[in-house]
């Protein structure tokens, strides 16, 4: 007699950065400097407003409740730290490496990461506007109970990706790629542009009823009672 068996699938889950800091040393205070190397710092409440860092590595750092406005990050590295509490708007982190790090209770505006790399991730709380990750690559990255307001995704590539408990507004998912990217836990769910571009992720059947009208749109299927 044949044996049947029945194959389930199921959606590969992002890995979550394990930060384990070393004894810190405060910062100097001295000024962030392009291509500077800080490596084992606290910055404690630090106004880093207007400073220039392009290109600067921070290596088991800790920042907590720092001032970033228009700061300059460009192209920066941050590895296996973590980000509590920042706040700022325009800070520019365009073509940065975030690798092992966790951004807790951030409230930022207008943050540049477009063409940056997303690994190892996890962002919990807070609330980002206009955050841009046009281009980016985001492998094994976690939104967890933060709020996302107009995000743009745009030609962006999702690889394992989760989005749980938190709120997505008016999110830009145009040219997107995804690869076993989680959308069913995510609180509210209001996608801009881009429904098509959803292949690859996993929606719950509730969020599949109101997806409805804009996949019909999509697909120029008129509904009418």
């Amino acid at each position: 007699m044949a044996r049947s068996s029945r194959k389930t699938d199921t959606i590969a889950t992002a890995r979550r950065p394990e930060v384990r800091l070393p004894p810190l040393v405060p910062y100097d205070g001295a000024g962030l400097e392009p291509d500077g190397d800080y490596d084992g710092v606290r910055f404690d409440g630090t106004d880093l407003a207007d400073g220039s860092g392009p290109g600067a590595r921070f290596m088991d750092c800790a920042l907590d409740g720092c001032v970033l406005d228009r700061t300059e990050l460009g192209r920066a590295r941050f590895i296996d730290s973590v980000l509590t509490g920042v706040r700022g708007v325009g800070t520019d982190l365009a073509g940065a490496s975030l690798r092992d790090v966790e951004v807790v209770d951030a409230r930022l505006g207008g943050v540049q990461l477009h063409g940056a790399v997303l690994e190892r991730v996890l962002v919990r709380g807070g609330k980002i506007d206009y955050l841009n990750l046009r281009k980016a690559r985001l492998k094994d990255v976690v939104f967890e109970g933060c709020v996302l307001s107009e995000p743009d995704f745009g030609d962006a590539q999702l690889t394992r990706v989760e989005f749980r408990d938190c709120v997505l507004k008016r999110v830009d998912f145009s040219s997107v790629r995804m690869d076993a990217v989680d959308l069913r836990a995510v609180a509210e769910l209001d996608i801009a542009r881009g429904v098509e571009r959803l292949s690859g992720a996993v929606i719950s059947p509730v969020q599949l009823m109101e997806l409805a009208p804009a996949f019909a749109a999509q697909i120029g299927v008129r509904v009418e009672a």
